[in-house]
């Protein structure tokens, strides 16, 4: 009989133990689970409540050779699925904007930048900050969420679902923000700096910012281009990644957070822009193949630039 309690009393310990891991792990993805239901046979411990590892340190008098480039994280590449997909947030993943959406308007660790009608602006010089500074004020979440969607107009409808109309008989119109979801991202930008660090004997490269595009509309409905939505300051947002998870196709039990991704260089981008002095892209001298030759040769040149580095 006693040891039928002991049994029973152990049994519920180890069960509160799980129920009050699953209460704390889960919602660390971002996504709301009410029901404490374990979804899998042990608890992931390791990304939600990861630390992000601090970059080596640097002097200045350390750098023998750095160049800024700027990158294009195309989604539709297959290696970049894992930035675009879920389309719809799991209990234990989402996507890149999703991650981005929690870090800016739930979390409030995150800080966008106004591009202010720019859209080479990357300078991160306009923080949306509130001006009273509580990041709960309606009237800046409003001004967040202008952000993360298109202004539209759309006609007025009363409780009855049917138009309202003005004194001149035409429907009354209010602009309203359409959400963009992960589906409408189509890029990411990224800008950073390789460098080669004596100190180390490493060419070594840091992520300065990040920023989504969509795509950019007429009035008409046709697509006319690319638009960047604000940007970010990566090293700000690696505290954000580090504890979301990046799927792996090869096993389920070995995943990484999107700060690792990134670190790691698992993505497939192009270069779009280096420093130059007319601080131009790439696509305004050249076009088309031509551009990506450019690109291919801004990228050799960086790594002859590590073999040789001891000679400039």
């Amino acid at each position: 009989m006693l040891k039928n309690c002991i049994k029973i009393s152990t049994t519920l310990f180890l069960f509160a133990i799980q129920s009050s891991y699953a209460q704390q792990v889960l919602p660390s993805s971002g996504v709301t689970v009410e029901s404490n239901v374990l979804d899998g046979v042990y608890v992931q411990e390791h990304i939600p409540t990861k630390r992000v590892i601090q970059y080596p340190s640097l002097r200045e008098a350390d750098v023998l050779w750095s160049k800024r480039v700027w990158r294009t994280i195309d989604l539709r590449e297959k290696m970049n699925h894992p930035l675009f997909f879920p389309l719809e947030p799991l209990s234990d993943r989402r996507s890149l904007w999703d991650v981005i959406r929690y870090g800016v308007l739930k979390e409030g660790a995150m800080t966008i930048y106004d591009l202010k009608g720019s859209e080479q602006d990357d300078q991160f010089k306009y923080p949306v900050k509130p001006a009273n500074g509580n990041a709960q004020d309606p009237e800046f979440q409003k001004i967040l969420m202008s952000f993360f969607g298109s202004e539209t107009e759309v006609e007025e409808m009363d409780e009855n679902d049917e138009v309202i109309y003005d004194e001149l008989g035409d429907p009354k119109l209010k602009t309203v923000v359409e959400e963009y979801y992960s589906r409408d991202i189509v890029r990411y930008e990224l800008k950073e700096d390789w460098f080669f660090d004596k100190q180390r004997s490493v060419m070594d490269v840091r992520i300065i910012g990040l920023s989504p595009l969509v795509y950019d509309y007429d009035p008409s409905g046709d697509v006319k281009g690319l638009k960047n939505l604000f940007w970010l300051y990566f090293p700000e947002c690696r505290y954000t990644f580090q504890n979301f998870f990046v799927y792996n196709g090869k096993n389920d039990a070995m995943r990484m957070s999107f700060d690792d991704l990134f670190w790691k260089r698992r993505f497939s981008s192009y270069i779009h822009k280096e420093s130059n002095v007319f601080d131009r892209i790439i696509a305004q001298p050249y076009d088309g193949v031509d551009a990506l030759l450019e690109s291919e040769r801004i990228k050799k040149e960086m790594f002859l630039i590590e073999h040789d580095v001891w000679n400039l």
